[in-house]
């Protein structure tokens, strides 16, 4: 499938946030004012792109890793922190135990999710004053504008939950009011409803990477079960129908083969987040690690050592023993998903295979994790320019919705479910919610999804506790569902008011 990547303009680094409260202001350093830099559509074209660049940080920025996969991942039960030993990455390792503080957390996502709100706004500011821009292609953009911002700030709503919300970039001193969760809910479920009934969203993109109504429509389903939203679940599941109906996407038949780089953009894939390894000059200080590029996740996540298709990595994210044994027999997503070191190098991979490493299972996630060849034709440094797109929509998602969502309001949902299980080879039973959040858990493992969906479905304190857990020495309580909020922005705003984490 051919992978046409959104590349970073030169006005993307004309509006490049800091990582301070000035997340905020436009960093704009030309003599010429904002307000007359947008003559033209090429112009009002560099900064939707721009908009486009932060979702490429969150795998590493600022010094910091923040790989939304691997940071929820790690918070719920089947993926261990990893690395070197109890102090390799910090950030990541009080995220896995719940103990982040104002200090030590994984401050890259407020970064790169509020850069991506800032410069989403200024197209939603400039683009209605572009001249000679058509009528269409500015609501069209200012459709894409409000999606993309709706993204970011439901990143933001998930981790911090009562965060700082503005819709129009702001002037000094650059203070936004702090909503409660539930009032940022409401203003991110609207702005994404408003931005679908423009009916400009397309069903096939201009260019892979950006948004579409159907991404819009899986966005709006994510936020909705998530708050669990019951007066939209009916519209949510409606929308679902129509993606299935649609005939625009299909299971992919082999499930190992969906996480190859020939496999991206494939006929399951609603949307992604491109890497591509091709010209990337990503270095690791200052700004070199905001280039446009390939990504560093799956070196983090790789094999130490390597072996076969794989080559060296660090260690991080394996899966647990347990997750790789919950799948049936047959099941194509055990294999598919998740590499089995232990068969290639026999005995015990924590203690005998490359002197160890911290929380060492032998089992890699598949998905993420990086193989051969996976950064050629890169410029910069080959760690941080491998190739593997975050797949952040599937269809089998969208399934999977549909069914949960019927069964929330009372319908029956087993006919989408069936699809998932039958593409997977293996015979499960069940069809309640239960079950389907079991589905979910096989499906989407190693995916980012799993924390999520037991702190919705309220089993997160059952389920994420020490006793259940190798390694976490503390349990999870629903005081732990906001992080801290970054100690430098609360020293810029005294109005706002810290999470009880």
């Amino acid at each position: 499938m051919k992978k046409i990547f959104i590349a970073i303009s030169a006005l993307a680094v004309l509006l490049m946030s800091s990582c301070t409260k000035d997340f905020v202001t436009v960093q704009h350093n030309s003599a010429e004012p904002m307000s007359q830099y947008f003559i033209n559509e090429s112009r009002m074209y560099e900064s939707l792109v721009a908009a486009y660049d932060p979702l490429q940080w969150f795998d590493y920025c600022f010094g910091a890793y923040n790989d939304l996969r691997l940071i929820s991942d790690i918070m719920a039960d089947d993926i261990y922190c990893g690395g070197s030993n109890e102090s390799d990455q910090i950030t990541l390792v009080k995220t896995h135990y719940y103990s982040a503080t104002p200090i030590d957390h994984c401050g890259g996502v407020w970064t790169a999710a509020y850069s991506g709100v800032n410069r989403s706004c200024v197209v939603l500011e400039y683009v209605d004053g572009v001249p000679g821009m058509a009528e269409a292609t500015k609501t069209l953009y200012k459709a894409e504008a409000t999606i993309l911002k709706a993204w970011y700030y439901t990143v933001l709503w998930k981790f911090w939950g009562n965060i700082p919300y503005y819709d129009t970039n702001l002037t000094a001193p650059y203070f936004a009011p702090q909503l409660t969760a539930d009032e940022v809910y409401e203003n991110i479920v609207t702005k994404i409803e408003e931005a679908i009934d423009m009916n400009v969203l397309p069903v096939t993109p201009a260019s892979y990477g950006r948004v579409t109504k159907d991404m819009a429509y899986m966005l709006y389903a994510e936020v909705v079960m998530y708050q669990n939203d019951e007066s939209r679940y009916q519209k949510a599941l409606d929308y679902m129908k129509e993606i299935i109906s649609s005939g625009r996407y299909a299971l992919v038949s082999d499930f190992k083969a969906m996480w190859e780089e020939a496999g991206e953009w494939g006929s399951e894939s609603i949307w992604e987040i491109n890497y591509t390894s091709v010209g990337a000059n990503r270095g690791w200080n200052g700004g070199e690690s905001i280039r446009a590029g390939g990504t560093v996740t799956p070196v983090l996540c790789g094999v130490p050592g390597g072996t076969g298709e794989f080559v060296d990595g660090w260690g991080f994210g394996p899966v647990a023993a347990h997750a790789y044994e919950m799948y049936a027999e047959g099941d194509q997503r055990r294999d598919g998903g998740i590499y089995n070191h232990l068969e290639t190098v026999g005995g015990d991979y924590g203690f005998n295979v490359n002197n160890g490493r911290w929380q060492s299972t032998g089992y890699f996630n598949r998905k993420i994790i990086a193989r051969i060849n996976g950064n050629h034709d890169c410029l910069g440094d080959g760690n941080l320019a491998h190739c593997n797109n975050y797949r952040v929509y599937r269809y089998a998602e969208t399934l999977l919705n549909a069914a949960e969502l019927a069964v929330l309001l009372g319908q029956d949902g087993s006919s989408w479910l069936q699809q998932v299980r039958d593409r997977a080879g293996a015979s499960y039973q069940g069809t309640d919610r239960d079950s389907i959040l079991e589905e979910r858990r096989r499906e989407f493992l190693g995916e980012g999804k799993r924390y999520w969906d037991l702190v919705r479905s309220g089993k997160a304190a059952e389920v994420l506790t020490s006793a259940n857990h190798l390694y976490r020495p503390n349990d999870w309580s629903e005081n732990k569902k906001y992080w801290p909020i970054p100690q430098s922005e609360i020293d810029k705003d005294p109005n706002l008011v810290q999470n009880n984490y």
